[in-house]
Order: structure tokens, then sequence, then C-alpha cells
């Protein structure tokens, strides 16, 4: 992964009001990140944790009360920067009354991609998605699955280096989200970087390189899938043609008796069972938060090595 940041807020707030001007609900606060180029990066949390707002002022959509976000090292206010930004929705607000490639050659016209350009990369990315056998059908026909595989077509049609999705996979078959998980991983090698934001666990521990775990509006949890659900203070042994009178024995005993020593490491936990516990505990302890230390180069080549 390279170390270039590709986000970084500081101390990003958002607060909303009410009519009168007073605050009403403080939505974000004081969130520190940094996304480097290349990676998967998860935004977990139960709703209203404040995933949608950090995307909304990602985007230049909201204005923080407090705070900097940065893309590519610009301010999020400067609208050239969505020029190489792909973005799905949760809801993708499509024309119903297209079909996928008018869809897709509509989007591209908005980019000002040339029409031969366009043609190659509409026919690359119905293909890229699945969706060949119903390139001329109109969306309203489409399926919530199907739309969502248009809406992540349409995310990507200007060839974007950053792309933010919202729940990715909502909608789809196991089949159909295996395949944008495979389509995301695939992404990550062409050197984009992707953030995802939902509340689907399993779909996030399969992918994604690090997550941020955020409670009402705070940063509780930030770092490597594999780091975070490591259990540290278990330690187990799996060997092989272990006989049975030396299964209170360890290590010694384990080459005593001729069995293979296999591995020697920490059990993991899963990401809902790591999301629920810190949940739990950010109701017992309100206002901790995490403080998060960008991770160390060789630490995320060695984890990257592994999968």
């Amino acid at each position: 992964m390279s170390r270039d940041v590709m986000i970084e807020t500081r101390n990003l707030t958002k607060v909303y009001r009410d009519f009168w001007g007073r605050p009403k609900v403080q939505a974000l606060k004081a969130l520190d990140l940094q996304i480097y180029r290349g990676e998967i990066f998860g935004l977990l949390g139960p709703n209203g944790s404040g995933k949608t707002t950090t995307i909304k002022l990602l985007l230049g959509l909201l204005f923080p009360t407090e705070g900097d976000a940065l893309i590519f090292g610009e301010p999020t206010t400067n609208v050239a920067k969505n020029e190489r930004i792909g973005y799905l929705p949760e809801e993708s607000y499509l024309y119903k009354f297209l079909n996928a490639e008018e869809t897709l050659h509509f989007y591209g016209r908005l980019f000002q991609i040339s029409a031969a350009e366009r043609a190659k990369r509409v026919d690359r990315l119905i293909d890229m998605v699945g969706l060949g056998a119903a390139r001329h059908r109109q969306l309203r026909e489409y399926s919530k699955g199907m739309q969502r595989r248009i809406g992540l077509a349409q995310a990507m049609i200007n060839n974007p280096e950053l792309i933010l999705l919202d729940e990715p996979t909502s909608g789809l078959d196991p089949i159909g989200t295996a395949e944008i998980k495979d389509l995301i991983r695939e992404l990550r090698e062409q050197g984009k970087t992707i953030v995802l934001s939902g509340h689907l666990l399993a779909d996030m521990q399969d992918v994604c390189d690090r997550i941020a775990i955020l409670h009402r509006g705070e940063l509780r949890e930030i770092g490597r899938v594999t780091d975070l659900l490591t259990v540290q203070d278990v330690t187990q042994i799996k060997a092989r043609d272990l006989p049975a009178s030396a299964i209170q024995e360890i290590r010694d005993v384990i080459a005593r008796h001729g069995a293979t020593l296999e591995s020697v490491d920490h059990p993991t936990t899963t990401l809902e069972e790591l999301f629920l516990r810190i949940v739990r505990e950010s109701d017992l302890h309100p206002g901790r938060r995490r403080v998060a230390v960008p991770p160390k180069p060789a630490a995320f080549a060695a984890a990257r090595a592994k999968t």
C-alpha cells in the first residue's frame, strides 16, 4: 500500500441545528482519520452513528461545523475532485425509464467522456457487473440487486481513483454478494482506493484491510481487521498426528511424540462479536474516544502478504 493519504479528517465535527439555529443533534464528534491509497477501508456503525454524515462531508454535500476534511490533499469544497471520485449511495437515484446502456452513457456524458471511449467503458462495465443479458431492459424492471449492480457500474464510469460505496451488497443474493466482493478486491488490485460504509459485518470482514467503528458520532475503534479480531490473551496450538496421550503436553511433548507443530498463534473472534462488544462498551462509557494511529507500512505489507 502506498503511503499517499487519499482522505484525511482533522477534528471533523458536524452538528445539525433546528429552525432557530439551536444545536439539535451532534452527528459527528472530532473525527480524525487517514485513509491511504490502495486500501479497502470500512466504516462500520449502527444507524445514527455518523457514517452517512461522514461520507456526505467527504463529498462536500455537507459543511462541517468544526474541523477539516481533505481528499487528495484538497479541501472537500473543491468540486474539481469529484472527477476523480466514484460514489454509490445507499439508494441509487436512477432514471427508471432508461436501460443499462443509456444510464451509463448519460453519466459518461456528464464527465464529458468521448463517445468512442464511453462505448468501450459501457460494454466493459456492464459485463463486469453481470448485466449483459439485461442491458436493454428498462431499470424499472430491475430487481433491487440488479439496481445495485448498475449503480456500481455508474460509480465507475469515470474510472475513479477513489470509490465510496454505501451498502454495495444490499439486496444481492449470496452469489451476487460474492461477485461484488470479488470485484471490490479486483479494484484494489488495480490501485484504486475503496471506502465501504455499512453494517453487514461478514461482508466487511471479508474485504476490508482496515475498519473504523463509529458509535454515536465518535470513533470507537480503528485498525486492521486481522489485528482487531485476534484474541491476544488466548494462545492456540495446532498439531497434526498428535497422540491422545500428549494432549495435556505442550511444545516439547509435541516434538517428543513425533507430531508436527503446524502453528502457534492467537485465535480470532468475528467482526460481529467485536462490533457488538464495542457498542456495549460505548454505552457503558460515553465520551470515551479512540485516537487513530496510522499503521506502519511494514506491518501492512506483512498483513497483505498473508491474504
